[in-house]
């Protein structure tokens, strides 16, 4: 991709799964890159995975002041911010009735003022800067209504929105855009999913497979080249095919 060598980037949930592999793909595109995750013992296997990443910050995306102290770390390693990946995220599968108030904030916490929290500081950065791009993670299930996810489903929904806002308030310096899987086989997903859900899943995709993290990590990095230069402000469905007919909404 054009425009990536050397970028400074942030992948946030960076120690597994989808933010893993995209922090691997920027590394090949010969970007600088830290991860971010609150998963200690995930960040040290990352580590070791990719030594050549520039830095690992332990910090929880749900709480500003972390946050803020993490981009202070970030300052001091890289000297700024390129490129953010706002990836970090959680799900928990249980029926709209039996959803505590307590889950429902901390996936609201994590998924959407997280969202929030990073993108602000990057922002921040960048349009003290040369500019940037901001890619955040949503889901199909933005899109769509899924049973079993309701406070997921409205979680990525405002990423969705808060997207286009930012895009309209951060242009022209700063260009925004989400990211909508659907079905991407991740550990988070291996742990959710009973083999014949999985088959479920799939025989729901048009391209008869679920999708890889490594599938999304090339979204990403088109999406922060200089390829995508004149794209703000939209979200980009990646899921085999799967909503196009509405097969997601079927229980």
């Amino acid at each position: 991709m054009r425009g990536l060598e050397r970028r400074r980037v942030l992948v946030t949930g960076g120690a597994g799964g989808i933010g893993m592999a995209t922090a691997a793909r920027f590394l090949e595109e010969g970007s600088r890159v830290a991860v971010l995750d609150r998963d200690e013992e995930g960040l040290v296997r990352v580590r070791s995975d990719l030594p050549e990443l520039s830095c690992c910050i332990n910090a929880d995306v749900s709480k500003a002041k972390e946050v803020a102290r993490a981009f202070a770390e970030l300052d001091e390693v890289l000297g700024g911010l390129d490129i953010l990946i706002n990836n970090a995220g959680i799900s928990i599968r249980h029926r709209f009735m039996d959803i505590t108030p307590q889950e429902w904030h901390e996936v609201m916490a994590v998924n959407l003022d997280g969202v929030f929290f990073v993108a602000q500081e990057a922002a921040r950065r960048m349009l003290e800067g040369e500019g940037g791009v901001i890619l955040n993670m949503s889901s199909t299930n933005a899109l769509m209504g899924y049973p079993f996810y309701a406070d997921y489903n409205a979680s990525k929904a405002g990423v969705v929105e808060l997207t286009r806002s930012m895009a309209l308030e951060l242009a022209p310096r700063v260009r925004v855009n989400a990211v909508c899987p659907g079905f991407i086989l991740t550990p988070m997903q291996e742990a959710e999913y009973a083999s014949e859900m999985r088959r479920a899943f799939e025989s729901k995709v048009p391209l008869g497979r679920l999708g890889k993290p490594e599938e999304v990590a090339a979204l990403f990095a088109f999406l922060g080249s200089d390829e995508a230069s004149y794209i703000t402000g939209q979200y980009f469905v990646i899921d085999g095919g799967e909503i196009a007919g509405g097969l997601a909404s079927e229980a």
